[in-house]
């Protein structure tokens, strides 16, 4: 390896493609400052459960500087990224403007509402360990509120809302099913929770739609065995924090509407106009250079990267995130040591959901299945993901007291006692 000088690397983002990357730049070629608007990587497949009373926060949460203490060559610091200026090789944040030779958008994506503001100021999300904490406070706040409300407001708090049947939506949704079942009864001896709806909305023909005809069929089969009214091809029109209108005309009263149904590339200021596409993407080439630049990358869910087998873009998970840092990684020291660069290719390893105990579907490239061994290859893959040793033995603890008990009794309310 020749002697050259450091190149200064700006990633912006430490979710999945942010923290691959950091780990896998070569520590003699390149000193890293890693931004991020939180101090801490959140693992989000598991925020349902953190939303659901099943996990803590910190199970799936885990501070930047203590993933990187041993790298000497990371720098970590909080900040938004506000535009970003190519013809200066600057990046603007709310805390200072930076200088880079290469520049990293690793920003992932934000929860779309689809131009409807009402909605938005009214509905929670699922895209932050934050969210997924305002959420079981709420939804335990609404329990504790039912027993003291008005005859006529207690309808509005039995009727549990999820818009988007994706996986976010029917995992969120199966988690409040299991609760329902097994948790809360036992914790509110004077509510009725036969009263309890848990309603699933979904603008397409079928939930999982994205997944096999078999996840779909399955998926739904177990929704209703789990007694979650599920509404395929129908959409909200408008909420305003307690009736939801529907485009069959029909609406819902309801104080809890969690919106799964669709996600948002975050907007990115300064780029090229002709490198966005739809939904906020930022077009790449086949080693994740974005359209019309020369030293500024986008990895991940935010980017928009056309090759032979996915003409229309990549899947917005977790697997094409990681690897597309791992290649980037790998041409940011071809580049430096003139080497010839690799085109990234995607390999489909599948995609699962779980939906409640022995309940789960797994799709895989050379087959398809559901139930307890779904449940179980869902619980492996997930906990190999998780970052941290400590992390996976507290989490497996957690599921298999879940399993056994039925119960996490994890269902704190944490906010301002104001």
């Amino acid at each position: 390896m020749t002697n050259i000088k450091k190149k200064k690397v700006i990633i912006v983002g430490g979710g999945f493609a942010g923290i691959q990357l950091t780990r896998n730049l070569n520590d003699k070629l390149f000193d890293i400052l890693l931004i991020d608007k939180v101090n801490h990587h959140q693992f989000q497949p598991l925020f349902y459960q953190v939303a659901s009373s099943q996990l803590e926060p910190s199970s799936i949460s885990f501070p930047l500087r203590h993933i990187f203490r041993k790298k000497k060559n990371v720098q970590i610091r909080l900040g938004k990224l506000l535009e970003v200026d190519k013809d200066n090789n600057e990046a603007h944040f709310d805390i200072g403007v930076f200088q880079y030779d290469y520049l990293v958008l690793a920003m992932g994506c934000t929860t779309n509402f689809f131009g409807n503001e009402t909605i938005a100021k009214h509905a929670f999300t699922l895209k932050t360990t934050y969210d997924a904490i305002t959420i079981r406070n709420h939804l335990l706040q609404t329990f504790e509120n039912f027993l003291s409300a008005k005859d006529e407001d207690k309808e509005g708090l039995l009727n549990l809302v999820i818009v988007g049947a994706g996986p976010t939506g029917v995992e969120m949704a199966g988690a409040l099913a299991e609760i329902k079942k097994h948790a809360l009864p036992y914790d509110f001896h004077r509510i009725d929770f036969s009263r309890l709806r848990i309603i699933l909305i979904e603008g397409s023909e079928n939930t999982l739609n994205s997944m096999s005809t078999n996840a779909q069929i399955s998926s739904k089969r177990y929704l209703k065995e789990l007694g979650i009214e599920v509404q395929t091809e129908t959409f909200v029109r408008d909420y305003d924090g307690e009736q939801l209108t529907l485009s069959d005309g029909n609406s819902i009263k309801t104080k809890t509407v969690i919106w799964a149904a669709g996600v948002i590339a975050n907007v990115v200021n300064g780029l090229p106009a002709e490198s966005i596409t739809s939904g906020n993407r930022v077009i790449v080439n086949r080693v994740n250079k974005v359209d019309a630049t020369d030293n500024i990358y986008a990895l991940g869910d935010m980017a928009y990267m056309e090759t032979p087998g996915y003409p229309h873009g990549h899947p917005q998970v977790a697997n094409v995130a990681i690897n597309q840092a791992k290649n980037l990684a790998n041409n940011l020291e071809n580049i430096l040591e003139n080497r010839p660069l690799k085109e990234y290719t995607y390999k489909d390893l599948g995609s699962m959901a779980t939906l409640a105990r022995n309940k789960a579907v797994v799709d895989l490239p050379f087959m398809k299945f559901k139930g307890f061994f779904a449940w179980v290859v869902w619980m492996f893959l997930h906990l190999m993901l998780i970052l941290s040793v400590r992390n996976k033995l507290i989490i497996f603890i957690n599921w298999a007291w879940a399993y056994i008990t039925k119960n996490t009794a994890l269902r704190l309310i944490l906010k301002d006692s104001d």
